[in-house]
């Protein structure tokens, strides 16, 4: 089916942009061929900052992640041994701005703003959430309140739809690409767009009937239906999809390499048992940082984008 949807849907170019590979902006390089930002070779390009900032993706509410996340900070602090701070974005944008102005050191960036930082911020990513399996990844969701009378994706023709913002992968790529090449609908045509900013908020105008449906990644639904934010009573699921790589983790290219490598430890090392991060985290199924790739768990996400025509223009 995902080869299938691949190929059919680049003729939809669904973001009126022409069709691209994936290269990174002029100001870095790529010597080795890994697709990431090559650390300068230039000792007085190198950032070592006296804080360190780290942002984690704008998903949902960030006042809900900065005390989720301090234990994590605290043990990535004592091996750095400079403080971090928990910088709360509000948008995929506004974090990739940062890290490009070098106002941004360590962040988590969500699957689909993944390759636009990685070209035009210099973000070298290196860890992802897993299950203590080392099973990872989520599916985006097609959701819709109980009694709007959809019961198939076909039934949303003629309604509303929401998304969440443009450089989400489940919260716009993926469903784009989905509804396009498995269903012949597309956007104004078919359906009306709406644009809801963040994946809860597209889960509480569902439930709220602000919205007839909306795309979400069903690891936000799984932890606010933890949280008691939301029932599953409140909402009802029309489609799933296959499963995507979840937020990716890592550094600003020019960032010291000690403190690269450090950073890089920390993840690696810190010991979630008891902490905030695993009562936060476990209710999407998650309990350790495990190594990733750019080049190869993200292959899929940047095939999605290509289908859909992004452009990775850093203007």
């Amino acid at each position: 089916m995902f080869k299938t949807f691949m190929t059919t849907v680049a003729t939809a170019a669904l973001l009126a942009l022409p069709a691209t590979a994936f290269e990174l902006d002029d100001r870095y390089t790529d010597a080795d061929g890994d697709l990431i930002a090559d650390i300068p070779t230039d000792k007085s390009q190198w950032l070592d900052p006296s804080v360190l900032i780290f942002a984690y993706t704008p998903v949902e509410d960030p006042a809900v992640y900065a005390e989720v996340w301090q234990p994590f900070l605290d043990h990535m602090s004592e091996l750095t041994g400079k403080p971090v701070q928990f910088f709360p974005v509000q948008s995929n944008a506004a974090q990739i701005e940062a890290m490009r102005a070098g106002r941004l050191h360590v962040a988590g960036f969500n699957t689909g703003s993944n390759p636009l930082a990685v070209a035009c911020a210099g973000f070298r990513s290196f860890a992802m959430m897993a299950a203590a399996d080392g099973s990872f990844g989520y599916e985006m969701e097609i959701i819709t309140h109980p009694d709007s009378g959809i019961s198939t994706v076909e039934d949303i023709k003629g309604r509303n739809m929401a998304f969440t913002s443009e450089t989400s992968n489940s919260g716009f790529k993926a469903p784009s690409a989905i509804l396009a090449s498995e269903f012949d609908m597309l956007p104004g045509r078919d359906f009306t767009p709406a644009f809801s900013g963040a994946h809860d908020q597209s889960i509480l105008g569902v439930i709220n009937k602000d919205y007839d449906a909306a795309a979400i990644a069903n690891s936000v639904r799984n932890r606010m239906v933890a949280r008691d934010v939301i029932s599953e009573d409140d909402y009802e699921i029309v489609y799933t999809s296959q499963t995507f790589p979840t937020t990716g983790y890592g550094t600003v290219y020019n960032l010291h390499p000690d403190l690269q490598a450090k950073v890089q430890e920390a993840f690696f090392t810190f010991d979630w048992a008891g902490t905030s991060m695993e009562e936060e985290f476990q209710n999407s199924g998650e309990a350790q940082f495990i190594p990733i790739t750019f080049l190869e768990n993200w292959s899929v996400i940047r095939q999605i984008d290509e289908a859909n025509g992004v452009s990775y223009s850093c203007n």
